[in-house]
């Protein structure tokens, strides 16, 4: 069996991680490069509970592995995190990638049971607020969709990260794109809006949309008037964080909106005058 190279955020790189599914069960996205050679499957509960023996019982925070760990379903996960707490009785947050389509299996009664049995935070790719990008990206679910599932996630109490993608849009759309991705955003309540910047990687059909000239990217200027038009525009109910120190970003900056957004502002014109 070859070794499968194991995905997690950014946020959880010193977090103990548990798989539980391998592939992408959706696996269409056509940016996406992580699991084209993997077939899904999900992770036997024994080997996982053996991964539970073997760790440490004072673990505070588990990430679970895999793109769709939700895609297990209400029972299985309730029964995963039952166990999570059997052998990590002091573990307070168990987190997850999650999509739109997976969360839409659930019930709003069903998110707030796995709230309360420790799953705390989910990674949710929104990438756009434009259902024309989302199409063309293939990402399986509208503009609607997301914020309808992100409002259920709020009335279960269920936080969750948001992340976006700039350059997704191409040249010439990223103001557009910005105004759009933040009007979304500000119709929910997320706990981090997670900035990455569109990379083009070979063996995808983006790559092969690039050689066509269906798609054309943006340069390095268009996408730093994004995150500031971006920036400009998210108007949070709540205190949230702005986090583009994601490897891909061609900018490090992270601030708590309100309060930072002009701060975050004036580093971006920074950065753009610096470019030009």
């Amino acid at each position: 069996m070859k070794n499968e190279t194991v995905y997690y955020p950014y946020d959880e790189m010193t977090t103990v991680l548990l798989p539980v599914t391998i592939g992408c069960l959706y696996n269409k996205c056509v940016f996406c490069s992580m699991y084209k050679d993997e077939k899904y499957g999900i992770i036997p509960f024994s080997d996982i509970e053996m991964q539970l023996l073997n760790a440490s019982i004072y673990t505070e925070r588990v990430f679970l592995t895999g793109a769709e760990p939700m895609s297990i379903g209400f029972d299985k996960m309730k029964q995963l995190l039952d166990m999570i707490h059997q052998y990590l009785p002091y573990c307070a947050c168990v987190a997850s990638y999650a999509s739109i389509k997976n969360i839409a299996k659930y019930s709003v009664e069903e998110l707030s049971v796995l709230h309360d049995a420790g799953l705390r935070l989910l990674y949710i790719g929104f990438e756009t607020g434009r259902d024309d990008i989302l199409k063309l990206m293939n990402k399986g679910h509208t503009v609607n969709e997301g914020i309808k599932q992100a409002n259920k996630l709020n009335e279960a109490k269920l936080a969750f990260n948001t992340i976006i993608m700039y350059g997704i849009a191409g040249k010439g759309e990223s103001i557009d794109n910005a105004v759009a991705t933040a009007k979304m955003i500000n119709q929910f309540t997320t706990n981090k809006v997670i900035t990455m910047n569109l990379t083009v990687f070979e063996g995808t059909e983006l790559n092969n949309m690039v050689k066509r000239n269906d798609f054309i990217p943006t340069c390095g200027n268009e996408r730093l008037v994004e995150i500031r038009t971006l920036l400009e525009n998210l108007e949070p109910k709540q205190p949230m964080i702005f986090d583009t120190t994601h490897p891909t970003n061609i900018i490090k900056i992270i601030g708590t909106l309100p309060q930072d957004k002009e701060k975050l502002i004036d580093k971006v014109i920074h950065y753009i005058k610096v470019l030009q």
